[in-house]
């Protein structure tokens, strides 16, 4: 049976997660910090729980944002179903979650392969901190005067990860996302000769678990070691405030190369599949 979580479901929610905790760092840290739908936040997540003599099977989520989210391994085609029909009013504008969940998910969702502007698994890396290195760059928070910077450089990485298009609504996103990532606080700049040249973010973090994401070097200014040099740095300050575990998906090449060079072990994938356009399900009447 699928059901929505409730304020009590939180303990034995987190307690599944827990046991998926690479693939489900999104879910379990929306959870922690917006509860379960109820507040205005965009990443507010209400979540459902598909559960077998008591027993929680899988778990789905979306956010306000319309990012839906899975965490449903063994979980039978019917709770993708019921979860799909649950949702099928409510705009979908990511799918995102291990890959052959989500691929059932999407499948349920009757949402065809040309409704996506980028679906693809990408490599899933975890790190021990304790086997990182000492490291002498220097790396600071960005303030309002990084505003302008970093909305260019929020442009460009969503045309080159072709998350986005390149054109003004995706330019006022970028510009609205640099201003988020001004007060978030997470947001990290690798410093060279006093100005900016690379950026590092944690996109979640979750007890002694963070997950990295906006790794970003500006184009003229890559294949100089800057991206793992920010990502490096920005690990150590977590180290130091407790961190334990770093997990990451590397979305080319180079970039996967770069976390291999710094130790983060190949695990596994992690479908990011982002549609064109907002889009209700097309399950069957």
């Amino acid at each position: 049976m699928i059901r929505r979580a409730l304020p009590g479901d939180v303990a034995a929610l987190d307690a599944f997660l827990a046991t998926h905790a690479e693939t489900s760092m999104f879910l379990r840290s929306n959870i922690a910090a917006h509860g379960l739908g109820d507040s205005g936040h965009r990443l507010a997540t209400t979540v459902h729980i598909w559960s077998e003599r008591g027993a929680i099977r899988a778990v789905f989520g979306r956010t306000r944002r319309g990012d839906v989210i899975c965490q449903a391994q063994g979980a039978p085609a019917e709770a993708f179903r019921a979860y799909a029909e649950i949702i099928a009013p409510l705009p979908v504008t990511v799918v995102s979650g291990p890959p052959e969940q989500t691929a059932a998910l999407i499948l349920a969702l009757g949402l065809g392969d040309a409704a996506f502007r980028l679906n693809q698994v990408e490599p899933l890396y975890r790190l021990d901190l304790a086997r990182l290195p000492d490291c002498a760059d220097v790396i600071r928070p960005p303030g309002p005067q990084d505003a302008s910077l970093l909305a260019d450089w929020f442009f460009d990485y969503g045309v080159d990860i072709k998350a986005t298009a390149a054109d003004e609504p995706a330019r006022q996103a970028a510009r609205e996302r640099a201003a988020y990532c001004i007060t978030k606080g997470s947001l990290r700049l690798l410093i060279d000769q006093g100005r900016p040249v690379a950026m590092s973010d944690f996109n979640a973090e979750v007890a002694d678990l963070v997950q990295l994401g906006g790794v970003f070097v500006p184009r003229a200014l890559r294949n100089a070691a800057r991206g793992r040099r920010v990502v490096h740095a920005q690990l150590r300050e977590a180290q130091d405030r407790g961190i334990r575990t770093a997990v990451l998906f590397a979305n080319n090449p180079a970039a996967a190369r770069a976390y291999e060079a710094l130790g983060f072990e190949h695990i596994g994938g992690y479908r990011v599949a982002v549609l064109r356009e907002p889009q209700t399900a097309r399950t069957p009447a």
